[in-house]
This record gives structure tokens, C-alpha cells and sequence, in this order.
């Protein structure tokens, strides 16, 4: 690029600068440069080039041989310094665009999305996320209308439905009561702070009601971060029966799950993805690639000492006994915003609205039963730790699932279609009222939400501005939780219609920030002092009451 060298030996500038910081950091006045030559100062011009260059291919490898150490944890670098390099990589490409092609770069620019565009479509330098167990060589089941609902049809629904049943009957048994309180257990989406506070609630209620919320518990259900706080808290449950020195209550697997995740996957996302991910590893005879998902799952793993590291079969006698709660994992379908309803059994009651005409002629199916659309592909086999993945997949942040079907589909945080998980207890109530009012004394729904309710401000529209209008046309956008709010309430109020308000109870349990703190973030990461502030938020007055409610419901004098 041409350098003006005698507008620069002239000292005129357009920033004025009287002093400079040296190597060491000391101040030092800046000097003329008009004594020297013009070849001279072409060659610091040409020297100070290539040492930037040196200096960014130098860093680039670097990055290139830490992604390779993606799974020493001692090589990781925090998150902030993750983004601080992933900058500096922008601003390295962006200058080198700017340096050698000037007035070109704008089409430049332009030029390389659309390459970008065109070879990822095409598979070329980049790859698909997989879940981890599941059979990508079996054929694949055609993902069609006319296909699901020949899969999903009356007599399958019927069969799931019966052997859910059976499930009840043992639960039934177990609570050695004759007409027992059913309890479905659901939490909101919402990173390590819905974690926590969901293990702060279960931990706390089971404790309170001499473990009666366990033993009571038909169906867990919930989004994202909330989800993988109450798996962990299901399985420390179960743990605690062979091995005695685990104590579900003890805080110490509250610290364990909120442990951070998001460094290792920052790190990965700057030092391997973006570079092509060069790791490979087998589960059986099917390969995967090393990615921000698996270091997840691996560091998940870690921090929960590997308790979680089975297949989905390892819970089906579990569940099918009721010496467990059973668990719905329901990731959002980017294809067409259906929910994939993951569990150890076939259940496709929970695929469309119950009614008693031919559903197909009046309502489409809204769920799709993992167990059933993937018979062939070794469905059991998948990793719990994938599923709760699936069901946590922000956007960016984790990479989107795809999954073996005719086309494909891609999977992602169950918080788009229910963040709260109401939407799996709604219909499971719905699926099965006459079971239920035959032979429990009510249902109780029992929500630990990680996240308060919007405010009942209203926000003025009429000052957006034509690039917020254009963004945001409808005015949803951040709404997503106000909207399931909204249809929620119906459904629950239809039920607590149909049931009965004495036979059908929910209790809310909500974490809202002490007066003196900030709302803790959404994220993989917590600081000590959020992670205090979401414990004590089970003191507020609100969930105080609810937990004796519950203990009045539970437990007989």
C-alpha cells in the first residue's frame, strides 16, 4: 500500500502526539523524523510489517496447538482472555484486508461471506454436531408429516400409554399410601443459576418433608441449566442407596454443579472450532469430532464425578420400578419448532393434544418420541449427558445437534418452546386424568423458576428508532418468556378447572435477588456471591410458604 513518506518526514498529522510509551513502559517525547532518509524509513516501514506478521502467524499457531490440548485442563485460559484473543484474531484479518486491498475492501469483505456461505453449505470447513451414542450409520427414518404420523399413530399411543400406566401403578405401590399426592417437579432454563437454584429448592423441600417430594415425584421436567441441576439431583437420590457417604442435602453437590463450564468451552471455541475442529473419538463403531459440545460434556462431567455418564437405558428399569422419578428431555426442532420428547420408554402420548376424535384430522403433531422415531438407531445407547446437552444449546454458545433423519434436523435449548417445562406436566396430567383421579388424592405441581416473572412496566414504543422497527417489527423479540407466561396460566387454569382448585395444586418457587445484589447471569459461570445469593433466595417469604404448604400436602401428622 502506498505511504506518503514526505507528508510524514513534514510532521504534519492529524493527531498531535508529544510522547510515546517505550517497551518498559516509561514515558518518552516523540521525536522528528525529518532527518532521516526515505529509504530508511521504508525499511522500519517494511520491518515493523513483517514483525506484525511474524507475530500473527506466530499466535495463530499457538492457537492451533492449544486446540489440540483442548482436554487439559491445565492449559485452558479463562473465558475473558478466550474473547480477548478471538478479537484479536478479527482485528488481524479485518487490518490485513484493510492493508492490501484499500479502497476494495468493503467487496472484499462481501466476497469472502459469500465464499464462507457457500463451502460451509457444502460442507467444506465445517462439520455437524452429533449426539453422542446415537447410530449416524443405520438408515435413517424419513422426517415427514405424512411419515409421523404413521409412526405416532393410535395404537402406538394406546401401547406408550398402558406402559406408562404400569410406571404409575408401581409409584403407587411404592408411596405405600392408597390415594397418594402426585408431585411433577418442573424448572426454568436459565445457566448455572437455574442449576443451583433448582438443587436449592429439591434439596430443600426433600429434606423438609423426611424425603416425601422424592418419593411422591411421577415426572421431572424443565429446560437448559435447570434441567441438569435437577438430573443431578435425581441421581445423587438414587446414589445415596448404594453408597452411603453420599448425602443429596450436602451443599457441597450445589458447588459441585455450579462449578464453571463456560472457559473450557470459550476456550475451545477460539483455539479448535474456529480452526476446524481436529479432534476424533468413537463411541462403539461411530466416530464424533471434538468440539465446544464434547468439551461440555466433558467438563459437566468433571465437575458432577462422572455420575452422569451413562446411556438413557441405564434409567429405563429405574423408572419402569418407580424407584425414580421418570425424566422428559425436550429439546426444540430448529426445523419446524416441534419438541423432541427424549426418555429411556416410548411415549408418544406426549406427541400431540389428547382428544378423543381422530387427532389427525384436527390437531398436527407438536412433539416428536425420540424413542420410536429412532428405533434403529440405538436410541438407548445415547448419552445422558448429550441429552441434557441438547436440551441446553444457546445459541452460539453450544453448538446446534443434528440429528440422523431424511433431511436432517438440527436440535437446540427447550427454552424456545417451554423454559419452565409446564408444558410436558400440563400434558402428562391431561394424558392421564383418569388414572390420576382414580387413584391419587391430587396433583401438585411443583416450579422452581430461576428466573422472576417480567416486570408489569410498559415500554413505550413510539421512540424506536428505524433499525430497532426493522430488528424487531412485531415488538417479540425478548418476549419469548412473557408469551409461555401467558399460555401457561391457561393451561393451568383450564386444569385446576378441570380437576378441581382442591385437587390441583402449583407452587411456585422463584428466585429473585436479595435487595443488596444484582440478578445473577444466565450464563455457564457464577461467582461466589451470586451463587450465595440464589441459596438465600429460598428464605424469601413467598417460598417459605409454599414449602409449608408442601410439607402440609406430604407429610401426615
Amino acid at each position: 500500500r502506498a505511504i506518503d513518506l514526505d507528508e510524514i518526514r513534514s510532521e504534519i498529522k492529524g493527531w498531535r502526539v508529544e510522547t510515546y510509551l517505550t517497551e518498559s513502559l516509561m514515558p518518552r517525547p516523540v521525536r522528528s523524523v525529518s532527518h532521516y532518509s526515505l529509504r530508511t524509513l521504508l525499511k522500519v516501514f517494511k520491518q515493523n510489517h513483517t514483525n506484525a506478521l511474524l507475530v500473527q502467524l506466530t499466535s495463530l499457531i499457538v492457537l492451533v496447538v492449544l486446540g489440540l490440548l483442548i482436554e487439559k485442563p491445565s492449559f485452558r485460559i479463562p473465558a475473558g482472555a478466550s474473547i480477548f484473543l478471538l478479537a484479536s484474531i478479527v482485528v488481524a484479518i479485518l487490518g490485513a484486508i484493510l492493508y492490501w486491498f484499500h479502497h476494495w475492501s468493503f467487496t472484499v469483505f462481501i466476497l469472502l461471506f459469500l465464499v464462507a456461505n457457500f463451502m460451509t453449505k457444502q460442507g467444506i470447513f465445517s462439520h455437524d454436531n452429533k449426539a453422542y451414542g446415537l447410530n449416524y450409520e443405520a438408515e435413517r427414518p424419513a422426517y415427514q408429516f405424512d411419515s409421523l404420523n404413521i409412526l405416532f399413530n393410535q395404537a402406538a399411543i394406546t401401547e406408550d400409554s398402558l406402559n406408562t400406566i404400569k410406571i404409575l401403578e408401581n409409584w403407587k405401590r411404592k408411596t405405600g399410601e392408597d390415594r397418594p399426592k402426585m408431585i411433577l417437579t418442573c424448572v426454568s432454563g436459565g445457566g448455572l443459576k437455574s442449576a443451583t437454584w433448582a438443587m436449592q429448592v429439591l434439596r430443600t423441600a426433600d429434606s423438609l418433608t423426611n424425603g416425601e417430594l422424592m418419593k411422591h415425584t411421577v415426572l421431572m421436567s424443565g429446560a437448559s441449566g435447570g434441567m441438569i441441576g435437577m438430573a443431578y439431583f435425581r441421581e445423587l437420590y438414587w446414589q445415596q442407596y448404594s453408597h452411603p457417604n453420599i448425602h443429596p442435602y450436602d451443599l457441597k453437590h450445589i458447588q459441585d454443579v455450579s462449578k464453571d463450564l463456560l472457559n473450557p468451552v470459550a476456550f475451545t471455541i477460539v483455539t479448535n472450532d474456529l480452526f476446524l475442529p481436529k479432534g476424533r473419538f468413537k463411541i462403539g463403531s461411530s466416530e464424533y469430532t471434538k468440539d465446544r459440545g464434547y468439551i461440555f460434556e466433558q467438563q459437566l462431567n468433571e465437575n458432577t464425578y462422572n455420575f452422569l455418564d451413562k446411556p438413557i437405558a441405564a434409567y429405563k428399569q429405574l423408572e419402569q420400578q418407580a424407584d425414580i422419578p421418570m425424566l422428559f428431555i425436550t429439546p426444540y426442532i430448529v426445523n419446524d419448532a416441534r419438541r423432541m420428547v427424549i426418555s429411556p420408554h416410548a411415549v408418544s402420548y406426549m406427541t400431540s393434544a389428547p382428544v378423543i376424535e381422530d387427532r389427525k384430522t384436527y390437531y398436527d403433531l407438536d412433539g416428536i418420541d425420540f424413542q420410536r422415531l429412532f428405533q434403529h438407531q440405538s436410541p438407548d445407547s445415547l448419552k445422558f449427558l448429550s441429552a441434557l446437552r441438547m436440551n441446553a444449546t444457546y445459541p452460539y454458545v453450544l453448538p446446534r445437534v443434528t440429528l440422523p433423519t431424511k433431511p436432517d434436523i438440527e436440535v437446540m435449548d427447550a427454552g424456545y418452546r417451554d423454559n419452565f417445562g409446564l408444558k410436558s406436566a400440563t400434558r402428562f396430567t391431561t394424558v392421564f386424568k383418569d388414572w390420576i383421579e382414580a387413584n391419587t388424592s391430587g396433583v401438585v405441581i411443583m416450579i422452581a423458576r430461576g428466573i422472576k416473572r417480567s416486570s408489569r412496566k410498559i415500554t413505550a414504543t413510539d421512540n424506536d428508532g428505524i433499525i430497532e422497527s426493522l430488528v424487531d417489527p412485531l415488538g417479540i423479540a425478548g418476549q419469548i418468556v412473557t408469551l409461555q407466561d401467558y399460555e401457561h396460566d391457561t393451561n393451568i387454569s383450564l386444569l385446576q378447572k378441570w380437576f378441581g382448585a382442591d385437587f390441583f395444586k402449583v407452587l411456585w418457587f422463584v428466585y429473585e435477588p436479595s435487595t443488596r445484589n444484582e440478578e445473577a447471569s444466565m450464563t455457564f459461570h457464577l461467582t461466589e456471591k451470586e451463587r450465595e445469593d440464589i441459596l438465600e433466595a429460598i428464605d424469601l417469604e413467598r417460598n417459605q410458604v409454599n414449602l409449608h404448604l408442601l410439607k402440609q400436602y406430604l407429610v401426615k401428622d
